[in-house]
Parts: C-alpha cells; sequence; structure tokens
C-alpha cells in the first residue's frame, strides 16, 4: 500500500475528524504516513488517544510551546506520536493531540515514563504555572476492520 499524504492547511472540523480517523485506521494496518516533510512513520498499533484540548486562545503560541516540546519526550517515553494540531480556522480554543499505542498497556508504561522524566515533569509544570490549558478529554480509538479503505460505491446514497 502507498504511503497516504496528509496537508494540515486550511483545515475545518470535519476535515480534521477525517484526518484522525485516517491516520488511526493507518496505524492500525501498519501503513506509512507521511506528514509534510517528515520522516514517514510506520508502526503496527491497535490504539491511538486522541487528546482534545481546550485553550485559553490568547496564549495560542506558549501552547504550540508546550506542544512541541512533547516532539521530543513522547517518543522517548515509549509512544507514537502522531502529532499536535492547532486551531487554524473556525474555534479559536481547541486544540488536539493523537499518540498511538500497541496497547493500553503501552500506555500504562509510558504513562510511568512520563512521570519519571525530567522534561515531561517540566512540560507539565510550565502549562499548569502558564494556564494555557482549560481543560483537557482523553479518547482511546481503535480501526473498526472492514470500514478502512472503503470506497463509494458508483451511485451510493450518503
Amino acid at each position: 500500500m502507498p504511503p497516504i499524504e496528509l496537508s494540515t492547511s486550511h483545515m475545518d472540523r470535519r476535515e480534521f475528524m477525517r484526518l484522525v480517523t485516517s491516520i488511526a485506521a493507518a496505524l492500525a494496518m501498519s501503513c506509512e504516513i507521511v506528514l509534510g516533510e517528515s520522516m514517514p512513520m510506520k508502526t503496527a498499533v491497535k490504539i491511538t488517544c486522541i487528546i482534545r484540548y481546550e485553550i485559553d486562545p490568547y496564549q495560542r503560541e506558549a501552547f504550540k510551546e508546550y506542544a512541541e516540546n512533547w516532539g521530543r519526550i513522547v517518543p522517548r517515553c515509549g509512544g507514537h506520536l502522531v502529532g499536535y494540531f492547532l486551531p487554524y480556522e473556525g474555534t479559536n480554543n481547541i486544540a488536539w493531540g493523537l499518540i498511538a499505542f500497541d496497547s493500553l498497556a503501552s500506555y500504562e508504561v509510558y504513562k510511568k515514563k512520563l512521570k519519571a522524566d525530567p522534561e515531561a515533569r517540566n512540560n507539565f509544570a510550565a502549562a499548569e504555572a502558564k494556564r494555557i490549558i482549560l481543560r483537557e478529554e482523553r479518547n482511546f480509538v481503535e480501526i473498526v476492520d472492514g470500514t478502512f479503505g472503503v470506497s463509494d460505491a458508483p451511485g451510493a446514497a450518503a
């Protein structure tokens, strides 16, 4: 299967959710994911943690820095970082983070490593001190077999 090319410019909520489900499905099927100029990510994972952040819209740049820090921390602690996404158009206070794992057990190991990682603790502390994150929700999703890569049949009603 060829790599899936993704673009995040000019994305509305519906397009973002389509992107999230495509990424989760591609990861579950061991597909390559190519994000812009970055290296392809190829991994077999069972679950993807989707983190929805309600952020202070006046601290967008502070959240961006917070998210960029996870780019070093998450892989070091054992997560498969899919990416962080800032609001672009529409709602200005919702951001997203996607991290994939082989299992809930590997997520638990990741959490322990995260708590022991000095840079992770500093990143959490800085976000808390600046109060850039007002609310955070975590959901774990998995691909439903038989639903990824299914194209529209000619003449099918939506």
